[in-house]
């Protein structure tokens, strides 16, 4: 899919723009604990500033559910986002002022606070486009919402004769997964992890048909394991699943996709750092046990695997990662990858962390700060704040 970005944009001078970041971030004790999405708006946001153009930025944080809340407000971003400029940043107390500044950069309260973002409001929209000389949507975390600062409002500029384009971050994150969708270098194989099997089912479904080698970890990978007839102790199993999971299955062996599964896991009787923890089959899993990482036979076969690749998606821890006991899976997934010879992609809020934790960040060609919006790009869903973008010149 083509789409308008920076490019198209002509003079800037004094033209006031609106844009649409995704500043939704951990904060911690009244401060952000992870200024990483802030930082990925700085490129988008310096060349419009470099280019002589006001800014009025808009952020999404948390969920609120249309009311203020204190413990939400972007106060504490809008001081992140000025250490990362190196200059002021005028952070207001209300979504929709009566009057707005004419300081260069202005960031907007959380959108969220206001019922009509959620509700995709033309009213609210109206109100924010009242902002916009120029459109410019940079958040591709909230492309997937038809939330009124990514669908009406863009629709509003577009209908009154105002440009409504992608910034870099989001014009990257299209070119990257449309990449992986469309013309991957062979072999591709996409690594899954995370606790649902039902949160990931559909992107298999979707992946099967394009990639050469599926690899799955994490509490999602009982699913499939009981499916073949394994047995998982007391692990996470969604047995409403097993027949779509048999038939994603099957689809992969007829095109000769090769799914990897976990060969051992590392089992203990509850999700407690302290509980005591074996290694077990992960075929075998003994009763009172639940499967919380991958075990290392499964470590070197998957390493090995992606070794192999060509291209790597990866979404989705293989444990839970957050326990020291069980975070040996994903920090050995997280190495191979970054030791591979390969374009690579990482996304999903665990993934990120991981790789963050690490110090593995720089050796990844991409970092989705998508989430739940990669996986629906790369399901091939449209996405409300993508497809308003689409560049339809002949």
């Amino acid at each position: 899919m083509a789409i308008r970005t920076l490019d198209t944009l002509g003079d800037l001078a004094g033209a006031r723009v609106f844009v649409r970041v995704d500043m939704n971030v951990p904060l911690r004790d009244g401060a952000v604990a992870d200024d990483s999405r802030i930082r990925a708006s700085v490129p988008t946001i310096e060349e419009l500033l470099g280019r002589g153009a006001r800014l009025v930025l808009a952020s999404h944080l948390g969920r609120p559910k249309g009311e203020a809340r204190d413990d939400l407000r972007l106060a504490p971003v809008g001081r992140a986002l000025g250490v990362a400029l190196g200059r002021d940043v005028t952070t207001l107390d209300v979504v929709v002022p009566e009057v707005l500044p004419e300081d260069d950069i202005v960031l907007l309260e959380n959108l969220r606070f206001a019922p009509g973002e959620e509700a995709n409001d033309v009213s609210f929209a109206g109100a924010l486009a009242e902002y916009a000389d120029v459109y410019v949507d940079d958040a591709f975390g909230a492309a997937h919402r038809a939330h009124a600062s990514v669908s009406a409002l863009p629709e509003l500029v577009l209908a009154t004769g105002r440009a409504a384009v992608a910034g870099r971050l989001l014009e990257r994150e299209v070119k990257v997964l449309g990449r992986l969708l469309e013309a991957p270098d062979r072999p591709f194989v996409a690594i899954l992890g995370g606790a649902k099997i039902s949160d990931k089912l559909a992107v298999i479904q979707s992946l099967v048909a394009r990639v050469d080698a599926l690899v799955i970890g994490g509490a999602m990978a009982f699913t499939l394991l009981v499916a073949q007839g394994g047995h998982v102790g007391s692990s996470l199993v969604e047995p409403d699943r097993l027949e779509q999971v048999r038939s994603a299955i099957a689809a992969a062996r007829a095109r000769g996709v090769t799914i990897h599964l976990p060969i051992d896991v590392v089992a203990a009787p509850a999700i407690d750092a302290e509980a005591p923890a074996q290694v077990v089959a992960a075929e075998a899993i003994p009763d009172g046990l639940m499967g919380l990482d991958i075990g290392p036979a499964s470590v070197a076969a998957f390493a090995e695997v992606i070794a192999g690749a060509n291209t790597i998606l990866w979404n989705g821890p293989m444990g839970v990662f957050e326990l020291e006991p069980f975070a040996s899976g994903t920090r050995g997934v997280a190495r191979a990858c970054a030791a591979a010879d390969a374009f690579t992609v990482v996304g999903g809020g665990d993934s990120l962390a991981a790789v963050a934790k690490e110090g593995l960040a720089d050796r990844f060609d991409h970092l989705s700060t998508g989430g739940g919006a990669s996986l629906e790009f790369l399901e091939g869903r449209a996405l409300p704040g993508i497809t308003i973008l689409e560049d339809t010149t002949p």
